[in-house]
């Protein structure tokens, strides 16, 4: 298992792939952002997208999946997250995209509460397979400390 106490500043870790589909782009927009140029080849053609893409909301869920799965193969010990922070939607993302997702965390810090939690601030990002930056975030975790394991 991974706890707070395992987590280096400065460490990065390359956390997996997401393929973009052109069915789940659809469906989520038309659950959750149904804008024009989300569902249709025609009214995305008339915008600075120049053809469907991925709402900023799917790409998050999608690079949220990445990050979950990471955490279960590496057995972080993760118990949520109080907020996301800088979040920025770089470029556009595409049906027939792979997404490759990346953390860095940037700071560690004890909690002064709960002795038996630290937060972890990471720099996520989301690169193309073109390797075009197309997402931004920090987020921070709550993470079991070691000792409170024992």
């Amino acid at each position: 298992m991974l706890f707070w106490d395992d987590l280096k500043v400065g460490e990065t870790c390359d956390l997996g792939t997401a393929q973009v589909t052109r069915e789940e782009v659809i469906a989520f927009a038309e659950r959750y952002d149904p804008q024009p140029f989300h569902l249709d080849d025609n009214a995305a053609a008339m915008t600075h997208f120049g053809k469907i893409s991925a709402s900023g909301w799917h790409t998050c869920a999608m690079v949220m999946r990445v990050i979950v799965d990471s955490f279960t193969e590496r057995q972080l010990v993760s118990v949520g997250s109080p907020g996301v922070d800088n979040l920025r939607w770089l470029k556009p993302v595409f049906p027939g995209d792979t997404l490759a997702v990346t953390s860095e965390t940037l700071e560690l810090t004890p909690s002064r509460s709960k002795p038996g939690l630290g937060s972890a601030r990471s720099r996520i990002e989301a690169v193309n397979q073109d390797g075009v930056k197309v997402l931004s975030m920090e987020t921070i975790l709550l993470v079991l400390k070691r000792t409170s394991a024992d």
